[in-house]
């Protein structure tokens, strides 16, 4: 299993809706997808899910689900992302097995700990800052917190992908691979922009 270096989290503005949103990241190179619809029914997510699978499969691209573990099967996708008030990864684990990818939220050292030992693929560890894509926001963690919470990482010996989450900006990116992220997860930094796809290449250009 090959985890991309960015990942889409999709969203919703007044510019696209959930499926443009994911249209408009595997157009522009990104091949790992979150369906994130947060407030929306469970149908809701079930139909736009399926039509996002398909334009996955057209591009080779992975395609994880927000929160919602039996939809990962009927839907078709390659796994679930948990956040803390979610399914706990152990259980998740033991519903869809081995082969697939199960990703967890994390704020703090002991979040990554707990969800390492029970075997999540890869860690969302955020906020950088402030994003208004994400209720609940957990306490900010700038590139001090990521600097420190991945050095205990490395003291510890856990070796999981580490993804840096919450409003990230372009001048951000190259900080963040340096102190030992794995990969970005990006949302609002695309769809707020005044040219998305020029943005997704220069983001692509910085981490290569």
């Amino acid at each position: 299993m090959k985890l991309e270096k960015i990942q889409f989290i999709t969203h919703n503005n007044s510019n696209y809706n959930y499926l443009e949103s994911a249209i408009l990241a595997l157009e522009s190179g990104i091949r790992f997808i979150q369906l994130r619809m947060k407030n929306s029914t469970i149908d809701d997510i079930k139909t736009i899910g399926k039509k996002i699978k398909i334009e996955c499969d057209k591009y080779n691209a992975t395609l994880i689900i927000d929160d919602y573990v039996e939809l990962v099967n009927e839907i078709g996708a390659d796994g679930v992302h948990l956040g803390k008030e979610d399914m706990p990864i152990a259980e998740a684990r033991k519903i869809l097995g081995k082969d697939k990818i199960i990703g967890g939220t994390a704020n703090v050292f002991e979040d990554i700990l707990k969800h390492y030992k029970d075997g999540a693929d890869y860690i969302g560890l955020g906020p950088l800052r402030f994003t208004s894509t994400k209720q609940g926001l957990s306490p900010i963690l700038g590139l001090e917190g990521y600097k420190s919470i991945i050095f205990k990482c490395k003291n510890e010996n856990i070796n999981i992908p580490i993804y840096a989450i919450g409003g990230i900006k372009p001048e951000d990116i190259r900080d963040l691979f340096s102190i030992g992220v794995y990969g970005i997860a990006i949302s609002s930094l695309v769809l707020e922009s005044e040219n998305p796809i020029k943005t997704i290449k220069e983001i692509k250009e910085i981490i290569q």
